[in-house]
């Protein structure tokens, strides 16, 4: 419901009366498809991959009553293929992901781990629960960690820098392998929402020294839950194996004086037989997206030109997911008079951030973490930092300002061409009106 705040007095600016918000006609009168990309797509494919592995009865991937493949191994082998790494390890969740990677990378008590300010609440969690402590860093105008001040961040301390792929965009990956290489610091991609992205021809997952993926429901291809880990180096995939695995370190060689004590975070065969399908929907998925924000861009062209409107900065625009459209108006309120305006046209949008409102996108409102809650008195990575941590809200004023002036409209790979006619005129018509 539009709050009555957001309404424009006719009487006064006549010129709007067209905007549905002033009760004009609406532009947008089809319904939008939801934004499940993978999700929308669940059908027979799918529905025959698990039969399959439900009357084989071999639910575990290393063993059952009859021989055969596993369908978790047949996974793996097709996402290291696909993302370009060596190894592939698949686990029970994006966050399992995050958590096995910065263990296997040798993050622990006393370390940090540098993390953007603008990223679901999971990547820092995955922190916590290695025992190492954020280190919230800005994003910069691709909504991205900002190598510059990534490089302000970085002390002795610092163990891994968590590149996130946010928004399905590609980090500026150039920037931030410089400053691991210069640094002797691990680099880890959480790419949990921009599977099949890539940075200058590299796929996104192969370029850091491990990667994160994750296959819930709301990410681009899904099993419901679920994740992947990929890296290009042997030992930290044993590393990562041994830790998602309480025996992974038996299974995958490793000799018995250097096994380490882990924990089952595997991913069962009913998710890889899922997730397989949707795999090979992959590519189709990402030429839909693509090719509708492409024309919603074009049709606004000239509106953004007059007005002054910016595209979210692209560091690769060919590798680009595009799963959202997200640019940026001048100020906080103008993006929030255009968002309920779109609104009433039919056109779901939103801004990145409102103050008030608990977008745990937004560090700002990652309460357990910025006031550091423990599970035990004693507990939580802070007690064993050198020196006190802080988590002030205003401390990333560039990735608030940011936020609070973009705009974001999801880009479903369903949208017919009328869909993108009528969202493309709502655009215009509000941009036009109010921007």
């Amino acid at each position: 419901m539009l709050q009555s705040s957001h309404r424009l007095t006719v009487a006064m600016m006549p010129n709007l009366s067209h905007l549905a918000i002033n009760g004009g006609a609406k532009a947008v009168k089809q319904a939008l498809p939801p934004m499940y990309p993978g999700g929308m797509r669940v059908g027979a494919e799918e529905e025959e991959a698990v039969i399959e592995v439900i009357r084989s009865k071999r639910l575990f991937r290393y063993y059952g009553p009859n021989p055969g493949k596993s369908k978790t191994d047949e996974l793996e082998t097709a996402f290291s293929a696909r993302i370009g790494a060596r190894h592939a390890l698949a686990v029970s969740s994006g966050s399992a992901a995050l958590v096995c990677a910065l263990i296997a990378l040798g993050a622990g008590p006393g370390d940090e781990v540098i993390v953007p300010a603008y990223t679901w609440i999971a990547s820092a969690s995955a922190v916590l629960a290695a025992g190492a402590v954020p280190i919230l860093a800005e994003v910069d105008e691709s909504l991205t960690l900002d190598p510059a001040d990534v490089a302000r961040k970085i002390t002795r301390h610092t163990r891994v820098i968590m590149a996130v792929h946010m928004r399905g965009a590609p980090c500026n990956m150039d920037g931030l392998s410089a400053l691991a290489r210069q640094h002797g610091i691990k680099l880890l991609e959480d790419v949990a929402q921009a599977a099949g992205a890539s940075y200058r021809g590299a796929h996104l997952g192969s370029i850091g020294h491990a990667g994160a993926f994750s296959f819930q429901y709301n990410k681009i291809i899904t099993c419901g839950e679920g994740g992947m880990v990929t890296t290009n180096d042997f030992e930290l995939f044993r590393r990562t194996a041994m830790y998602h695995d309480v025996i992974g370190g038996i299974r995958n060689g490793v000799p018995p004086a250097k096994i380490l004590p882990g924990v089952n975070l595997r991913m069962s065969e009913l998710q890889a037989a899922v997730a397989l399908v949707q795999f090979r929907r992959l590519d189709s998925l990402l030429a839909e997206m693509r090719q509708h924000n492409h024309a919603l861009k074009a049709s606004m062209a000239d509106v953004s030109r007059r007005k002054g409107i910016t595209f979210r900065k692209q560091n690769d625009a060919e590798g680009d997911t595009d799963i959202c459209l997200v640019f940026y108006l001048p100020q906080p309120a103008t993006a929030q008079r255009v968002v309920a305006a779109l609104a009433a046209e039919g056109l779901p949008a939103t801004v990145l951030h409102r103050p008030g409102y608990g977008d745990y996108h937004v560090y700002c409102n990652w309460l357990p973490i910025v006031d550091k809650r423990t599970w035990s008195v004693n507990g939580g990575p802070w007690r064993w930092h050198e020196g006190p941590v802080e988590y002030p809200r205003d401390q990333c004023p560039r990735t608030l300002d940011l936020l609070s002036r973009a705009v974001h409209i999801d880009i479903s790979p369903d949208l017919t061409r009328e869909n993108i006619e009528e969202m493309a005129a709502a655009l215009n018509k509000v941009l036009d009106a109010l921007a």
